[in-house]
């Protein structure tokens, strides 16, 4: 009864928060993921309606106007913080240095663990903090100051824990808010944040020691030295290793990174999950994927190339004895998925989004199609994506050459045409990145790999001859087709041939 009453009554937006408070949070977030399969899609539809700050009357059980269920933080002019850059770039650094000098402020991690560091970090500095965590509760007398767990930025597109971030978002009646992500997030971040009227600034960082992408295998354990971190590593070695993953308790887990951290230690080598790329401060001079694998809870799946790039950016830390950070795999059949992620840019969330959310696909596949490493700003990249999606849903069966016919390809004589074929080596890259993913469906990642190779010799025999000239960007017309593009670079003959 009292759920038919609720779904009939309409409320004002001062009331949201007691009945907030009397609806069993569980219950509420199931609510809420089951009407939004896609913080992406939210981040779209959103923006057709108005800010929130008056006092219009709405139904609580539309979920379309997340916004309007946090009247108090919908009261501020609140300014918006955006720290974006990767991994070891001082982002964190700085929005913590914020925070610790405010009078009063709450930090929100994706880990119990660096709750627990940041809340040991400020009472350290003389800063009282509090620690809450759904496992834990510490209390300081006169903090004005808590960390908690709730999700980051680079949550956002999390089919699972985005919405604990998005609440956060528009729910923290804050007069700043400093958010820490990939600069992917920040469009989404933006087109979220029209309707609350919050202003926003975007501050960029980059990487404060290079990353170095090793061509060769680990090989073998006997391979493993000081500085080292791998996920699994044989018994009776000549290293001592420090351990770390998730289901650690905190402070087993600070105690762990602690000594692996310490110059001094005997314990030189770090075994450790994909917790590791969730922010953890370690003196890591190699990350070494022993698998690009991990079980999500449900199955086995491949990692995304977010989840790439955060781990394999542990490495390299600034301030460490190690002047730049390496990567690599245990073996080599995992190098090419490594090498193709850490240069991929990380997907634009709503644009990607926008193009695969009216296809008709499981949340799992659209998902996956929303991650891959297109470029929605180069339109070829974009058209091969749609391309891919549309022929997947059609009939699950993707062939290369229904847009790119292996064959005849030439070194570029103009910057322009290197533009073209920048962009072809995008999609060809595209189609191998899902051919890993959906084997079947893909079955021409072969022939698209050894196309991609091709499309990167004639870029770097352009380069060679003419001085390494950087091609000056163009926008394509909004009619140009990706395969009438394909076959026009192919048509000339003149010039080198090179058939699959």
């Amino acid at each position: 009864m009292a759920s038919i009453l609720l779904r009939r009554r309409r409320i004002s937006a001062s009331g949201v928060s007691r009945i907030l408070q009397a609806v069993n949070g569980d219950s509420f977030r199931l609510d809420t993921e089951s009407k939004c399969e896609t913080i992406a899609s939210l981040g779209v539809r959103i923006s057709n309606y108005s800010s929130g700050k008056g006092t219009a009357k709405f139904d609580f059980t539309d979920l379309t106007r997340p916004h309007t269920w946090y009247p108090n933080a919908r009261k501020k002019n609140r300014k918006v913080f955006l720290h974006v850059g990767p991994t070891n770039s001082g982002k964190t650094y700085h929005a913590l240095k914020r925070l610790e000098s405010s009078p009063s402020g709450i930090y929100c991690g994706p880990l119990r663990l660096l709750a627990w560091e940041v809340a040991k970090r400020l009472n350290k500095a003389k800063v009282p903090c509090d620690l809450i965590t759904g496992q834990e509760k510490e209390e300081v007398d006169g903090a004005k100051h808590k960390a908690v767990t709730v999700e980051m930025a680079d949550m956002l597109g999390c089919q699972t824990r985005g919405f604990s971030f998005t609440r956060a978002l528009f729910g923290i009646a804050a007069d700043e808010l400093h958010l820490c992500g990939d600069p992917a997030a920040v469009p989404l971040i933006q087109e979220l944040l029209k309707v609350t009227g919050d202003d926003v600034e975007v501050q960029s960082y980059e990487r404060l020691l290079p990353l170095v992408p090793l061509e060769l295998p680990l090989g073998s354990f006997s391979n493993i030295r000081t500085g080292d971190c791998i996920k699994k590593i044989e018994t009776g070695g000549r290293h001592l290793c420090s351990v770390v993953y998730g289901s650690l308790p905190p402070e087993t887990r600070t105690r762990q990174a602690t000594r692996f951290n310490d110059a001094s230690s005997e314990f030189d080598v770090l075994v450790a999950s994909d917790a590791i790329g969730m922010g953890l401060n370690l003196n890591i001079s190699r990350i070494i994927f022993s698998t690009l694998k991990k079980f999500d809870g449900t199955e086995m799946r491949d990692l995304t190339i977010p989840e790439i790039k955060q781990i394999a950016g542990r490495a390299g830390r600034y301030g460490s004895k190690f002047p730049w950070g390496e990567v690599t795999c245990l073996d080599a059949e995992d190098l090419p998925l490594l090498h193709s992620s850490l240069k991929s840019t990380s997907p634009i969330l709503e644009k990607v989004a926008a193009v695969i959310d009216g296809l008709p696909l499981s949340l799992q596949d659209k998902y996956t199609f929303c991650i891959s490493p297109v470029d929605m700003n180069d339109e070829i990249s974009s058209q091969g994506l749609t391309q891919f999606a549309q022929n997947y849903a059609k009939r699950g069966l993707v062939h290369l050459r229904e847009i790119f016919t292996p064959g005849t390809l030439e070194v570029p004589k103009t910057p322009t045409a290197l533009k073209d074929l920048e962009s072809i080596h995008k999609v060809l890259e595209l189609y191998v990145w899902l051919g890993f993913r959906f084997e079947e469906s893909f079955p021409d990642h072969e022939l698209a790999s050894s196309q991609k190779d091709i499309c990167s010799s004639l870029i770097e025999e352009f380069l060679e001859r003419f001085g390494w000239q950087k091609p000056m960007s163009r926008k394509l017309t909004s009619n140009t087709k990706l395969n009438s593009l394909m076959e026009k670079l192919m048509e000339n003959k003149k010039g080198r041939h090179l058939c699959d």
